[in-house]
């Protein structure tokens, strides 16, 4: 069955990559959403199979994938509670996500190539989770890395996709090459790559040291820490977290699967797969406390003054792995995994309803220009408000059972950086309540910003705290590139629309149009992770951190004897519990008198505070401080070897050189060639009188 479940989103891929114009774009859609669906449905049965029931972990063998003297590597598929747990979440995800694009993307003439990306990185994302040694886990987190390349980068002829999605790949370079070196020093220690070898061979290693750089360093500490990189990059994490935001140029369809179910869990699930080694290295595990910590604080701070629709969803998802982290972080590694299962539905519920509000704003994402939506689009503003109450920890909905969960262990938690990131994920709290209500406030309550330009001062968000007329242009006009779909001023497109707009005029004084609801195919799988958003919780909270969490997880994780996180966040003190209802109430009532009671408050705020908002709205300078120490350098130093080095060296010297001389003695040797008989016999006396000179002064020696 595992093999089915892997197999058919690489069937998918396949028929669509190579058949895709011989079998039209419908039948592309269908194929692939179909093997999608039906992979979803195999997965299910596998979580109740393993998971819920009591089958055993099973190890699949497929075949030698290569050896090198005693290194063996095969193909295998590791079936147990955590596989099955992260096949559900990625293939009921992706179907919906394949579903929801035949709506999204029907204007677009490339489809059958978008959905062969879909099904490709689905297909990467399932040979990571299902993997039973650390090469093959690299070859699916490799492929996850290109296929989010070629989905960023979607529509290539746009130049900000483009940037984009190198920028999400170099980055993610960077993570995975300390990933790497952290699987050579699993290797060297443990001479396997095998996850039974290696995890059985851990415990003894906690105490082993490694002589590198003159200095002996706890080998456990090393290799967990180049293997924690790997996942700073693919989680973006603090530091390496700036791809993320950028990752919105692709189609919204792609951000909700980017950020919900695949690539971004990627770094918390190699995490929790090697729960055994990171168990033996408490001084990363505290390293991963405080960047955990640290993520879902500064991502939060950011998220509060985005104007983008996607970005402040984009940022939220950089805040929410956070948690994943500080939950890993204080040893409650089914907390991570549990908050990674239930951010999945809402988040991509949050991303495919942004998705639905751009369609039904003709393809405009900044929210200064929306407003008064809720009546126009009502299914839409339920929908979303259902993700907004779950990603906030409302009572009873799936965020609150896994996010204050964390909040609680990391205050129970005695290991160095816990209290730090106690402290933070609380005021995060806040935080993502006031920028959640914030962007359901500014796009569905207020007054109608989109139908008249150029009518009303923008009060409404503290990106323009002057208070200036919002100009109603888009907020990253995409080149037209050839696209069908640009007729409505974005490429970001689907479906028809009630009125074409041109790409030069579609934000003109005095446009007209009516927002309308999208489709049902687009609909359908808005309402599936809304039953997932609310209930995920409740209905899993016992088997994932609860009572029956060691019968569920059946080992697939490990906690040291001496872990008893789970026992300790029980004990914490009443009030500390209630902390996160009532920061969620704050950041509440702040959203709600600023962008409700008293519109003009946010500009005001902005105002006042200008320093801090200033940081802020910039993302704390991080792409500016990238820019001055690395890529300019990087620039710096290509343009000395390019120009000074490769031209003004090897050219001028090798060939260049060569043939420039070359051509300097053949001009220089056809001026003798004047076709004068009196030249030739004038040069041949001279000829004559130097040999015969020459026989003369060598004779008389």
């Amino acid at each position: 069955m595992i093999t089915l479940v892997v197999g058919l989103p690489l069937l998918g891929f396949l028929i669509a990559a190579i058949g895709g114009e011989r079998i039209g774009t419908r039948a592309c859609e269908i194929v692939t959403t179909s093997f999608l669906f039906l992979a979803a449905i195999v997965s299910w049965i596998l979580f109740f199979q393993h998971a819920l029931g009591s089958q055993p972990e099973s190890v699949s063998p497929v075949g030698n994938w290569f050896t090198v003297g005693t290194l063996k590597v095969d193909w295998a598929f590791r079936v147990d509670a955590l596989t099955c747990v992260m096949l559900v979440v990625v293939t009921t995800v992706s179907s919906l996500v394949h579903l929801y694009s035949v709506g999204y993307m029907s204007d677009d003439p490339s489809r059958p190539r978008f959905f062969a990306y879909l099904s490709l990185f689905t297909f990467t994302m399932l040979m990571l989770v299902t993997a039973d040694n650390l090469v093959q886990m690299f070859f699916g987190w490799e492929g996850v890395g290109l296929a989010s390349y070629l989905l960023i980068g979607f529509w290539y002829t746009k130049p900000t996709a483009n940037a984009a999605a190198i920028k999400a790949f170099v980055v993610n370079r960077v993570g995975d090459f300390g990933y790497l070196l952290g699987i050579f020093t699993v290797f060297m220690v443990t001479r396997s790559v095998g996850f039974d070898t290696i995890f059985a061979a851990a415990p003894g290693l906690a105490n082993k040291t490694a002589h590198l750089f003159g200095h002996d360093w706890p080998v456990m500490e090393v290799a967990c820490f180049l293997l924690f990189m790997g996942a700073m990059g693919k989680s973006a994490q603090f530091l390496l977290h700036t791809w993320l935001p950028d990752a919105m140029e692709g189609p919204t369809p792609v951000s909700a699967l980017i950020h919900a179910a695949t690539m971004v869990t990627a770094g918390v699930f190699m995490v929790a797969r090697l729960s055994p080694l990171f168990e033996q290295a408490p001084a990363v595990m505290s390293f991963i406390t405080i960047i955990g910590g640290t993520t879902c604080f500064f991502a939060a701070t950011i998220g509060c003054v985005q104007t983008d629709i996607k970005r402040v969803v984009a940022y939220s998802t950089c805040s929410q792995l956070g948690y994943m982290f500080v939950g890993l972080g204080v040893g409650g590694f089914g907390l991570g995994v549990f908050h990674l299962f239930t951010h999945a539905f809402f988040k991509a519920l949050l991303f495919l309803c942004a998705g639905s509000v751009i369609t039904a704003m003709h393809h405009e994402q900044d929210m200064r220009h929306m407003g008064a939506l809720r009546s126009r689009i009502p299914v839409t503003f339920w929908m979303m408000t259902i993700g907004t109450l779950a990603l906030v920890g409302f009572p009873f909905t799936a965020g609150y059972y896994s996010k204050d969960a964390i909040i609680e262990a990391a205050y129970a938690s005695h290991a160095f950086g816990a209290s730090y990131a106690y402290v933070l994920a609380t005021i995060a709290v806040a935080l993502t309540s006031f920028y959640s209500f914030r962007l359901v406030f500014m796009t569905f309550f207020g007054k109608e910003r989109w139908e008249v330009a150029h009518e009303h001062a923008d009060n409404t968000g503290i990106n323009n705290p002057e208070g200036a007329k919002a100009h109603l242009e888009p907020t990253n006009r995409p080149e037209t590139g050839g696209h069908d779909h640009v007729t409505a001023g974005h490429p970001d497109a689907h479906g028809a629309h009630d009125v074409k707009l041109h790409p030069d005029n579609a934000h003109t004084e005095g446009r007209v149009f009516v927002p309308h609801e999208s489709s049902q195919v687009m609909l359908v799988p808005l309402y599936v992770l809304a039953v997932g958003a609310l209930f995920a919780g409740v209905l899993f909270a016992s088997h994932f951190i609860g009572d029956a969490q060691a019968e569920f997880w059946k080992g697939s994780l490990f906690y040291s004897p001496g872990n008893h996180i789970l026992e300790e966040m029980e004990h914490v003190p009443f009030l500390v519990s209630m902390i996160p209802t009532l920061m969620l109430l704050g950041g509440f009532l702040v959203a709600v008198y600023g962008y409700i009671i008293n519109p003009g408050a946010p500009a005001a705020w902005a105002r006042t505070f200008k320093p801090v908002y200033t940081f802020v709205s910039h993302k704390w300078y991080f792409d500016e401080l990238y820019e001055l120490i690395f890529v300019r350098p990087a620039f710096a130093f290509g343009r000395l070897f390019w120009k000074g080095g490769d031209v003004g060296i090897i050219d001028r010297f090798g060939p260049d050189g060569i043939s420039a001389a070359t051509v300097t003695v053949t001009k220089q040797a056809v001026k003798l060639q004047t076709g004068y008989v009196y030249n030739y016999a004038f040069a041949m006396l001279i000829g004559v009188t130097v040999l015969i000179t020459w026989f003369l002064v060598a004779g008389g020696r």
